[in-house]
């Protein structure tokens, strides 16, 4: 690292002494290293990549150096044993000498990362760079962090030269959305039930303003007869809307954060997500065929477009009558299942 240094002179005469004023210099090594994170934030599953740059002001090249990354290895509180929150990805490895790209350099090992062979140009530099990824062992939350530290050595340096980078876990929202069917085979007005397993695998709940909505396509439509959010039935018009084809959610979703449990002894992490689970059930609805017509959210027969045009002529609406609904749902093998019943369908 640099390094910082004054300097001041005194001018003595007739028993008298001035002092100078004082200078500032800064005193470099032939070799400096430093290291840059990209992005500098992390959340479950994320890739990173590090750039470490070697720069040689001397005069002589730089030969047979190693770079070693720790790859932000700690020891859990109750633990003996390093455990190591980043895991190399393979052949992502990067080599440039003055900007070129060269051959891969040889990888000795990869926890930590071993690199040697390495050599800086005269008044040049090398640039290392090469990606990770979270893995059981990253810590998440609003106050974690992961810092790896590179180490430079060999190629008759006096002392290893070391740079850190240092990323923090991203609090954010992390969502994803898992859809199951029952039962996978239906028949024409046979009832059908979709199931969203929306989870948050971040460190912060959702709110009313990160407006989060579902939208889907039901191919085949559906008659939608019930939609829940973790048990409670929404209203359409209010909470969803359903054109007999499009399913959107009008009120946003909020979604709980996820919890983070540590193993004080192998520092291995869990990750509980939070989660809330939409439901939306209806018979197979038959475009076309009067056997059993499209119904949106307000009871009132969908079509497509050239139907819409047939029917509005003739001034007619169709309606499905409460009783068959009754008897269809009553027939439904879904009818009771649980979400976690184990057979798939949620």
């Amino acid at each position: 690292m640099p390094t910082t240094f004054t300097n001041q002179a005194t001018l003595s005469y007739n028993n008298q002494s001035i002092p100078s004023n004082v200078v500032t210099g800064v005193l470099t090594e032939v070799l400096s290293v430093s290291k840059t994170a990209i992005p500098a934030a992390y959340q479950n599953g994320d890739t990173i990549t590090y750039a470490v740059q070697l720069v040689n002001s001397g005069t002589a090249a730089l030969t047979g150096l190693t770079l070693t990354d720790n790859l932000g290895a700690y020891t859990p509180a109750a633990g003996t044993a390093a455990v190591v929150p980043m895991t190399y990805q393979s052949d992502t490895l990067r080599y440039y000498r003055n900007g070129i790209l060269q051959a891969t350099p040889t990888i000795a090992a990869t926890s930590p990362l071993t690199v040697t062979g390495l050599s800086i140009p005269a008044g040049g530099n090398t640039t290392l760079m090469y990606a990770v990824k979270t893995n059981q062992f990253t810590p998440y939350g609003a106050e974690e962090s992961v810092t790896n530290t590179a180490t430079v050595t060999g190629g008759g340096l006096a002392a290893p030269l070391t740079a850190e980078a240092t990323v923090n876990a991203d609090p954010a929202p992390d969502l994803s959305v898992i859809k199951s069917m029952c039962p996978t085979t239906v028949t024409e007005a046979g009832v059908l039930t979709y199931t969203f397993t929306l989870q948050n695998r971040g460190a912060t709940a959702t709110t009313a303003t990160d407006n989060v909505s579902l939208t889907d396509t039901f191919t085949p439509a559906l008659t939608i007869t019930s939609v829940t959010l973790n048990g409670t039935a929404l209203t359409a018009g209010t909470d969803y809307t359903y054109d007999g084809a499009t399913f959107r959610t009008l009120t946003p979703l909020l979604i709980p954060a996820a919890t983070y449990t540590r193993n004080a002894t192998t520092g291995e992490v869990t990750i509980t997500p939070g989660t809330v689970t939409l439901v939306v059930t209806g018979p197979v609805c038959s475009r076309g065929s009067g056997i059993f017509p499209c119904l949106t959210g307000n009871g009132k027969t969908a079509y497509n477009q050239s139907s819409i045009t047939e029917k509005r002529s003739r001034n007619h609406e169709e309606k499905v009558s409460a009783g068959m609904f009754a008897l269809l749902f009553a027939a439904w093998p879904c009818a009771g299942r649980r979400a976690d019943d184990g057979d798939g369908a949620v």
